[in-house]
């Protein structure tokens, strides 16, 4: 069971912006039992702020794998897809992490922006019941392509399906975000929740999450990389490079957070993976 009590503003903004800084979430709990919070109490706050199973912070108890289809990861020292070559400049095992350069071209880079600025709104993330909602962790504007809607969407969902061995119709659709400075997503889990009430509806059409492939569209001229705390790793946006990584229902690891844009803007594309063909229907 997550915490219930009553959680101050400026603790919950304490234990983002310490995981934002590289912290693990161990070292999290570490300093809130040192400052007097129960373990127990601790756990669940931490798993309330981070929106993440209780049982996933208790070091006994692994993380559960998903049944479905799992992605086939990239290997160093590059992968050809399609004709083109990508470079993979890093390699990282937990969480299964590659860094994808040349993955985009500047003409690819430069298209998605054009095709996606006309429906620009507030950025939503998934809300306990499935449904699409705007959420103050998220203050950057977005849009959702759907499934094939343009000969440069189905190149790109192509190159992801063959380079990571999924079918096509496993992806949600592909979402273009556009952040300007002082804008970020602070930290967070791409997996869906299990002990959420609405995680039946959520997971109902495609089953859990089993991966995700961000792409940046551009090189902002300060800040704005993709920070992974849990292992001290931050990845610089740069323009037509990708991060790559997978994860199970629970995987601490996969804690990331999309950093504050100190200069100029920043453009990603996003694209998430299902264990099972993603049904699509109305947002």
């Amino acid at each position: 069971m997550k915490s219930h009590l009553p959680i101050r503003p400026e603790l919950r903004e304490w234990i983002l912006t310490t995981t934002r800084a590289g912290h693990s979430v161990d070292a999290v709990l570490k300093l809130m039992q040192e400052t007097g919070y129960d373990p127990r109490q601790s756990r669940g706050i931490v798993a309330t702020v981070l929106n993440m199973p209780i049982s996933a912070l208790d070091p006994h108890v692994s993380a559960s794998a998903s049944k479905g289809r799992r992605t086939r990861h990239p290997e160093a020292p590059h992968v050809v897809v399609d004709g083109r070559t990508v470079h993979v400049g890093l390699s990282v095992d937990s969480p299964e992490l590659r860094v994808l350069n040349d993955f985009l071209s500047v003409e690819e880079c430069a298209a998605l922006i054009e095709q996606s600025s006309p429906r620009l709104q507030r950025a939503s993330t998934v809300d306990r019941s499935g449904k699409h909602q705007v959420d103050a962790r998220r203050t950057s504007e977005g849009m959702f392509f759907t499934i094939g809607e343009t000969p440069l969407v189905r190149s790109i969902e192509k190159r992801i399906a063959t380079m990571l061995s999924i079918p096509v119709d496993h992806g949600e659709g592909l979402q273009v975000l556009h952040y300007l400075p002082g804008q970020q997503y602070e930290p967070h889990f791409d997996w869906f929740n299990p002990e959420e009430p609405g995680f039946p509806a959520i997971t109902a059409k495609g089953g859990q999450r089993i991966a995700s492939i961000v792409m940046y569209l551009n090189t902002p001229e300060a800040g704005g990389g993709t920070a992974f705390p849990e292992i001290g790793l931050t990845v610089t946006a740069l323009r037509g490079t990708a991060v790559y990584f997978a994860y199970d229902t629970g995987d601490t690891a996969s804690l990331h957070a999309g950093l504050p844009v100190e200069k100029g803007e920043k453009w990603i594309a996003t694209k998430w993976l299902r264990e099972r063909p993603f049904q699509t229907s109305s947002r």
